[in-house]
């Protein structure tokens, strides 16, 4: 069995990166994460013998899709009187720096924070329970 937090430490590293560069996989029979990066000179996956039929591979944070629609779920609550503008703010390239600028600017950065970290990891729970794994914690 594995806990949340080996299995959150993988979906962080695997989404540290652009989409494809990272990866890890939980093997179900051995109860282990294994990785692979791109970018450096890891690559525990190609040395081990798999069953990858008792494999999942972790996710990348685009995987769960909370892009946007986590943004104006976000704007619906804190800045209600913002969403025209945030709109317009995501319709151009570089839209979540000046999504962050004005969040700085109505004092609302950190509280962001901790709804997008909150956010990931009840999806990522989410996904555990659709891969059918079993958390320790």
């Amino acid at each position: 069995m594995i806990t949340f937090s080996d299995i959150e430490d993988a979906f962080l590293f695997v989404s540290s990166s652009p989409y494809g560069m990272n990866s890890a996989i939980f093997c179900k029979d051995k109860g282990q994460i294994l990785y692979r990066s791109q970018m450096g000179d890891i690559d525990e996956i190609g040395d081990e013998e798999l069953d990858w039929d008792n494999c999942v591979e972790i996710p990348h944070k685009n995987d769960l899709d909370l892009g946007q629609a986590l943004v104006f779920e976000f704007v619906e609550t804190h800045l209600p009187d913002r969403y025209n503008q945030v709109q317009q703010i995501f319709r151009r390239r570089g839209a979540y720096g000046r999504f962050k600028d004005l969040l700085e600017q109505r004092g609302l950065l950190e509280t962001w924070y901790e709804f997008e970290n909150e956010s990931e990891k009840q999806a990522l729970r989410q996904w555990c329970q659709e891969n059918e794994l079993e958390l320790s914690d």
